[in-house]
């Protein structure tokens, strides 16, 4: 199984080693066109505004809106996937029916880790939450798979995942694990189908 890396800015090479580390091939994306070559895709975090002006450039953003892709957003990359986003007109890509709120969490002096019991699994998940967004509303067929507090920050629906926080800076494979489990449910569906 190949999962590409979005490699337009934020935690690339991170995300690329957690994937070796679940012993898939990580492919590092960098043009629209090697999409077609993956079964998944990773959006890291960074800042949400520059990497949606890269995906603009690059021809990113409409290539993702059109895609069927298994994805998965941390931090940044959620805020890219949601439907809509707190104090701005329109979501990016609009892949999960939820409504994210940035730097929900503070800024980077407020950053901290926190241990996540996950729904449905008996491992628990160490996160990194740095200006992290979180989810504010969750629509019909999102499962929510996480909460700090009361504030949501892990949720799933269908073939696309998103978290609030940064999994690719601890040694916790949960979440590269759980989604290529994801991944892998969308390659025998389409197989069946």
């Amino acid at each position: 199984m190949r999962i590409g890396v979005l490699a337009l800015q934020g935690a690339v090479r991170e995300h690329l080693q957690m994937v070796e580390a679940c012993g898939q091939e990580a492919v590092a994306i960098k043009r629209v066109e090697e999409l077609t070559d993956i079964d998944g895709l990773i959006l890291p975090g960074g800042e949400s505004t520059a990497i949606r002006r890269l995906m603009d450039r690059y021809g990113f953003t409409e290539a993702l809106r059109k895609s069927e892709l298994p994805m998965f957003g941390t931090c940044a990359g959620v805020i890219l996937l949601a439907e809509r986003i707190i104090g701005q007109e329109g979501g990016h890509l609009g892949k999960l029916d939820i409504t994210v709120e940035r730097n929900s969490f503070g800024r980077q002096v407020d950053s901290f880790e926190v241990e996540l019991d996950i729904l449905g699994l008996e491992e628990k998940a160490h996160a990194v939450f740095i200006r992290a967004p979180h989810i504010d509303a969750v629509g019909e067929g999102v499962q929510v798979l996480s909460k700090v507090g009361e504030k949501i920050v892990a949720v799933r629906s269908d073939s696309h995942l998103g978290i609030s926080f940064h999994p690719e800076l601890t040694d916790s494979l949960v979440f590269h694990k759980y989604f290529i489990e994801m991944v892998q449910e969308n390659m025998t569906k389409e197989v069946l189908a």
